[in-house]
């Protein structure tokens, strides 16, 4: 059993695959805590109420974008398994080029997702992760990351509105039917949301002239549901896109 770990800005995933599937997928925020104690207590509970022991882990794969929190999952692992994980860098890369300035600049997640994204459809692609941030990696043969276009998450574009107006509160991210907001909740839900809708829209069409408009566009992360009028312009909606990058990444490290 491969247990892979990305770690994000707002959440850890943890995710054991098995037999050819992810049989299960577990998170835990980020910012929760960096005591490896932490980690360690909720993933031996979650593992006994699935029924299995860390004995059933065989190796272990990390993707981590929180430098403060690395060496932390290292020593989880450690402690958990026995062995040490396969921590994802440019080193790891090795059926992916990076056509960029810096390869340590961009994050292993988007790396994870780019590489299940090529091995998923083999051609030109467009990768949006609705995370923390919102990012657009871009695909081209033989397998190269051309470059990303890196904007506020969602939820990140929330709170920057609320840490800066002394009126304003939170409010669900659901997307109402009109853009003309007739509350203060309303308002902002449409602005934010159907702003986003537009944003997503503009930023493929570039990508894909770019890339050639016979590219294929890739949809992943949390948030990935929750602007629902732009599923038509994606081929896929995977959550798991980055877990799968990571397993293939291990794989093909171990070959």
């Amino acid at each position: 059993m491969l247990l892979a770990i990305d770690a994000g800005n707002t959440d850890v995933v943890w995710g054991l695959y098995a037999g050819g599937e992810w049989m299960h997928v577990w998170r835990t925020p980020s910012t929760a805590s960096f005591e490896p104690e932490y980690f360690l207590s909720r993933l031996r509970a979650r593992l006994q109420a699935a029924g299995l022991s860390p004995r059933h882990i065989q190796a272990s794969v990390l993707s981590s974008v929180v430098p403060r929190l690395t060496p932390v999952l290292l020593e989880v692992n450690r402690q958990l398994t026995g062995r040490n994980a396969l921590l994802v860098g440019p080193e790891t890369y090795k059926k992916l080029s990076l056509a960029i300035d810096n390869p340590n600049e961009i994050g292993t997640d988007l790396v994870a997702n780019a590489v299940a994204a090529w091995h998923r459809f083999g051609q030109a692609c467009v990768v949006v992760d609705f995370g923390t941030a919102l990012t657009f990696t871009s695909l081209v043969p033989p397998g190269t990351i051309l470059g990303v276009a890196i904007a506020p998450g969602l939820k990140t574009a929330m709170k920057a509105l609320f840490s800066n107006t002394a009126q304003l509160v939170e409010v669900p991210l659901e997307l109402p039917e009109s853009v003309v907001g007739k509350n203060t909740v309303h308002a902002i839900q449409a602005g934010i949301l159907w702003g986003y809708v537009g944003l997503v829209k503009e930023l493929l069409q570039r990508s894909c002239q770019e890339l050639g408009n016979d590219c294929k566009v890739v949809a992943t992360g949390g948030l990935s549901a929750v602007l629902h009028p732009l599923h038509t312009y994606f081929d896929v909606v995977d959550p798991r896109l980055t877990l799968e990058g990571l397993r293939l990444i291990y794989e093909q490290h171990e070959q």
